[in-house]
């Protein structure tokens, strides 16, 4: 199955959408996004649609294929046209973008110490660090 985001105002993915892979391929059996957006406009009457890729995550597709636009869209993220890359909400003020995998990044890292098992690290923005929390 492939993955189209139907996109609103200011690049927001307000739908994901599934297409079966063979209403994609061309009169050459090579799958074109183009045909996708066709079928679902056609379909649904709306024209802004872009294909994801459940397989792609930080720019890394899982099954060494071909990464699209950097994640999977999801309900709630912004597709950056400039970066050609699908962006989750920004989680805290003070993360930052990773340019290169569209990833929100804290701006401390965080500890890879190990935990008791009822403990996990929880980030707390008002002290811009993690800190330890029961689970």
């Amino acid at each position: 199955m492939a993955s189209f985001a139907k996109i609103g105002l200011n690049g927001k993915v307000i739908e994901v959408q599934s297409v079966v892979n063979e209403v994609l391929h061309d009169s050459n059996g090579v799958e074109q996004e183009s045909i996708g957006i066709d079928f679902l406009t056609k379909l649904t009457g709306y024209p802004v649609w872009k294909q994801t890729s459940y397989n792609t995550h930080g720019g890394v597709h899982d099954n060494n294929g071909t990464p699209l636009r950097k994640n999977h869209a999801g309900i709630g993220y912004t597709y950056d046209e400039d970066r050609d890359a699908f962006i989750s909400k920004k989680p805290f003020n003070s993360w930052i973008l990773n340019e290169q995998t569209c990833l929100w990044e804290a701006p401390v890292s965080k500890p890879t110490e190990e935990l008791e098992t009822n403990e996990c690290y929880s980030w707390n923005e008002s002290i811009i660090n993690w800190e330890i929390k029961p689970k």
